[in-house]
Formats: structure tokens, C-alpha cells, sequence
């Protein structure tokens, strides 16, 4: 039998891939951990208390840092939800990235997360991306036995649609309770794909239809990484669709009291999915500025909420 998530889901999360140096296997050093250290300070200090992982960020340095804080306080474990996703093989000696959810190289890749991030389970374990070569009964026993271990308290999924997660859910007992994919304002491919059928402007949607219905329908929480879409309304504009936007962003800010990167994740937490952004930033201001998304509830309107749509796509809606 099915069951809901025995631990609250979170508004907000703090995105580590920024974390632990180069995108190189070059050893981190103590300036990567203080980077690290004062990105986890500036999230809670925001108050953020959940954070996501991939064994494959900065090739593995990202967890391994983020250990080193665990370990200089170790009261933060017990205080924080941690999440991390393993499914992707990274190129390597001439060969190609590939996908990977066979039982014993994911088994493996858990452990190996856990042992940088120092601690002796995941709050939730994150399937990266979908292996069509391995058989989603192979992908549930590893799950289970995962969970059986206590290596995993719960299990999610990252880009998923509705029918995948579907199939491996119809396997296992154990919830499938996240998906995360690419949200934001300027990634809207999401939203759109509920109002372009039967449009013309269909056909060039490529987001698997009904994913975020699934989620909605069977409590799935969405995360949204790319949440602050790269800056493109508060600060980093480059097209006049952006820069109007950007503007708009800014008006509702102050007239809300709030920062322009709260507006930016208030679109997507007003949206009925509840989605959760995922927080990508490292410079610890930045991360600040997001705090009203996780201590108010979005205060956009209905009509505000499609002014920000339509300003962002750059054309009426069909």
C-alpha cells in the first residue's frame, strides 16, 4: 500500500551543484569548504532547511564539501533534510556519458554518496534521469532494497513524466514523492503544454503532456531547479522580453515589500502544484534575498500571476 511522506515537504531547497570548486576531478580545498559553509549558513539563515544533492555535481565534490560542514557541526545533520540523486555516468576515458539505474551501480552510488556526505542515509533518493536499458522492475528492487537497508528513507525522481513515474510507482510500495524538473518563468514549457492543445503552436512543446496533472493527482511534489532562471529577471536581463519583465518583477517587489527573487519564485509556488524551488546560487546574499518564498506564502494574484506569464513569453496567450 501506497503511503504519504512521513516528513514535511519543503517549500524551498538549496541547490548544491555549485558547490565543492572547477567541474573537475582536481581536489577541493579549504576555500571550497568555506564557500560551502557560508552558502549552507546564508540558506538557513533564510530559512531553507532542505537540500539536494547529485552524486555527479563537480564530480562528487559538491557532496564531499558539504560533508566537511556536516563535520565541523555535527548537530546540523539531525536539523535538515538531505536529498541527493545518483542515474548518470559522467564521460570518462574517451567514452561517452550514458544513464544508469541498474540495480548494483545504483546501490553502489548511494553508498558512495553517503560516504562524502558523512552520514548514514538520505532523507530522499532522487533517480537523475530515466535509463530506457534497464527494466523499471530491476530499477524498484534496487529501491527496495535500498530502503530495506536503511540507506534511503524515501524515494523521488528527476526528469520524469507522468507515465514513467507511473510505471516504476506501480512496482513499489514505497511512494514516489518528488519530481524534479526544469521550472521557472523562463522555462515555461510546463505551463504551457496545459493551454496549447489544440493550437498550432503545439507541435513545438516538447513537455510530456499531463506530468504535472500525474504529480498533482498523486501527490508528487514538483522541485523546480533552474528556479531563478539564471538571473534573467533580477539582474542578468539580455533581450527586451527580459528586461520588461525584469521591470515588472521589480514593481511587484515593492509594492509587495519583498525582493525580486522572491517575485521570480512566487510564479512558480503560486501555481496549484505547489511547486518547490530549488535555489542554485552560492553568493549567500542572493540566497538571503529568497527567504520570503520560504517564510510567506505567495501573494501574487491571479491576474499578477498571468502578467508575469505573458510579459516572460513575449506574446498573448492563444
Amino acid at each position: 500500500m501506497v503511503t504519504t511522506m512521513d516528513i514535511p515537504a519543503p517549500r524551498a531547497l538549496y541547490g548544491c551543484m555549485g558547490l565543492g570548486g572547477a567541474w573537475n576531478t582536481e581536489p577541493y580545498g579549504p576555500a571550497d569548504i568555506d564557500v560551502a559553509e557560508k552558502a549552507i549558513g546564508a540558506a538557513l539563515d533564510a530559512g531553507i532547511t532542505a537540500f539536494d544533492h547529485a552524486d555527479i555535481y563537480r564530480h562528487g565534490k559538491a557532496e564531499s564539501v558539504f560533508g566537511e560542514v556536516l563535520a565541523r557541526a555535527p548537530d546540523l545533520r539531525g536539523r535538515i533534510l538531505l536529498q541527493s540523486k545518483c542515474g548518470i555516468q559522467l564521460p570518462a576515458g574517451g567514452r561517452a556519458g550514458f544513464y544508469d539505474l541498474r540495480g548494483g551501480g545504483l546501490e553502489d552510488r548511494v553508498e558512495e554518496s553517503l560516504d562524502r556526505l558523512r552520514t548514514d542515509h538520505l532523507d530522499v533518493l532522487l533517480l537523475h534521469r530515466p535509463d530506457p536499458l534497464t527494466h523499471p522492475d530491476a530499477v524498484a528492487a534496487a529501491v527496495r532494497r535500498l530502503h530495506e537497508q536503511g540507506l534511503i528513507r524515501h524515494i523521488g525522481v528527476s526528469n520524469m513524466s507522468g507515465a514513467q513515474i507511473a510505471a516504476l510507482q506501480a512496482r513499489l510500495d514505497l511512494p514516489i514523492v518528488a519530481n524534479q524538473l526544469e521550472m521557472s518563468l523562463s522555462r515555461r514549457d510546463w505551463v504551457e503544454s496545459g493551454v496549447l492543445v489544440n493550437t498550432t503552436q503545439a507541435t513545438a512543446n516538447g513537455f510530456p503532456h499531463g506530468t504535472v496533472e500525474h504529480c498533482i493527482d498523486t501527490g508528487v511534489q514538483l522541485q523546480a531547479w533552474g528556479a531563478l532562471a539564471q538571473g534573467r529577471y533580477t539582474g542578468n536581463e539580455q533581450t527586451p522580453a527580459e528586461r520588461a519583465t525584469a521591470e515588472l518583477v521589480r514593481r511587484l517587489a515593492r509594492e509587495k515589500d519583498t525582493t525580486p527573487e522572491t517575485i521570480v519564485l512566487w510564479w512558480l509556488q503560486r501555481h496549484p502544484a505547489a511547486i518547490a524551488p530549488v535555489i542554485g546560487s552560492t553568493n549567500p546574499s542572493r540566497i538571503v534575498a529568497c527567504g520570503d518564498a520560504v517564510r510567506r506564502k505567495p501573494i501574487l494574484s491571479h491576474e499578477e500571476w498571468y502578467d508575469l506569464w505573458v510579459a516572460a513569453r513575449d506574446e498573448p496567450l492563444p
